[in-house]
């Protein structure tokens, strides 16, 4: 007897729609676009409605020091959280292309100048930060990447935030984001390469080195659009669930800095002219703990009031590349001599930075 066939009437299957691959595509591409053109929308609104609660609404005056704070505020917290939420989502999508597994395939066997630059070039893209150090540190050992391809990749990765990047671009402008992104870049890949020439593997700890010979098995799942898209929501609810705390913060100081801080004074302090004002900052901003969107909030009130780019330049990457947390994470499979050569290399490259940037602009 042959099996009776169901729906064989020729009537459409409801699910046939949902179950086209063409179709979600097309629904998804229309999400997509209609959620951008009302991002699109809200994000154009927040000036005038920052103007409108400061000077309207809360009748303050303006040019007064406590309206300006207060216009500030309110701009600049959506404005962020907008601009972080997309970069974020974005971004996301992106690193479903760069694995764990696949980063260390790429590093594996390479010559150490072009695994410097290879590197530093994935730590901008991987989705790693400094609380990521002490597997990601031992992952590399296990493949074989070489020490200081490995440190390329160490301090570029928290270092050249794409975060940061992008937010710097909407906020302060693309000379800022720019130069940021070029120097993080040139300073983790000469950081690595000194770090390489030192042959300090033997100031790595013995139980680190003892797995050389341990192989893992990795089997990658193959991704759809779907999942990379579902990746890009997820890094949204996790990071932005994170860091929106430290970004209120930021701006809070920021809103200060703008409305209360005079000119002169923050000229007078962190100024092109004053040498020492870039080495002062790195100090400052080591014990620090915060991350890039937290940060470029303050940078932004910090240029406004007159400090000099290179110096917030190396306040913001002192507080990314070298934050205290991370030195005590990395403790964890570095000696302590190694950790302080590792600090010394990525603080010089920074002050050269500093210095250089307040003598150039």
């Amino acid at each position: 007897m042959q099996p009776i066939q169901l729906g064989g009437c020729g009537c459409p299957n409801k699910d046939s729609g949902t179950n086209n691959p063409a179709m979600r595509k097309g629904r998804m591409l229309l999400l997509g676009l209609a959620g951008l053109a009302a991002w699109y929308l809200l994000y154009s609104l927040l000036l005038p409605f920052s103007h409108f609660f400061a000077y309207t609404l809360l009748r303050l005056q303006q040019g007064s020091q406590l309206g300006a704070a207060v216009q500030f505020f309110v701009y600049d917290t959506p404005k962020v959280m907008l601009l972080l939420t997309l970069i974020v989502f974005v971004v996301g999508m992106i690193r479903s292309f760069f694995t764990k597994e696949r980063t260390r395939k790429y590093l594996v066997g390479r010559n150490e100048t072009i695994g410097n630059v290879l590197a530093a070039l994935l730590g901008i893209v991987t989705p790693f930060c400094s609380c990521s150090a002490v597997p990601l540190f031992i992952g590399f050992v296990q493949a074989g990447v070489p020490l200081g391809v490995t440190f390329s990749f160490l301090i570029s990765a928290p270092m050249i935030n794409e975060v940061a990047l992008v937010l710097l671009y909407g906020l302060v402008g693309w000379k800022a984001a720019a130069l940021y992104l070029g120097s993080g870049l040139l300073i983790a890949i000469l950081s690595g390469w000194i770090i390489g020439r030192l042959h300090l593997e033997h100031l790595i700890e013995d139980w680190v080195q003892e797995m050389r010979s341990v192989r893992e098995l990795v089997i990658e799942r193959k991704l759809t659009w779907p999942d990379r898209i579902t990746m890009g929501k997820t890094a949204v609810r996790e990071i932005v669930g994170k860091v929106w705390l430290y970004v209120i913060a930021g701006i809070a100081v920021g809103a200060g800095i703008h409305g209360y801080v005079p000119e002169a004074f923050m000229a007078s302090i962190m100024g092109r002219d004053q040498w020492w004002s870039v080495p002062v900052a790195v100090l400052i901003g080591i014990p620090m703990y915060s991350n890039a969107a937290g940060i470029v909030p303050v940078m932004e009130a910090l240029l406004g009031k007159g400090a000099a780019l290179g110096t917030v330049l190396a306040f913001m990457m002192s507080v990314i590349a070298l934050s205290l947390p991370e030195m005590v994470i990395l403790r964890k499979v570095l000696k302590p001599k190694l950790i302080a050569i590792f600090v010394a290399v990525v603080g010089t490259g920074i002050l050269c930075t500093g210095w250089l940037f307040n003598l150039l602009f």
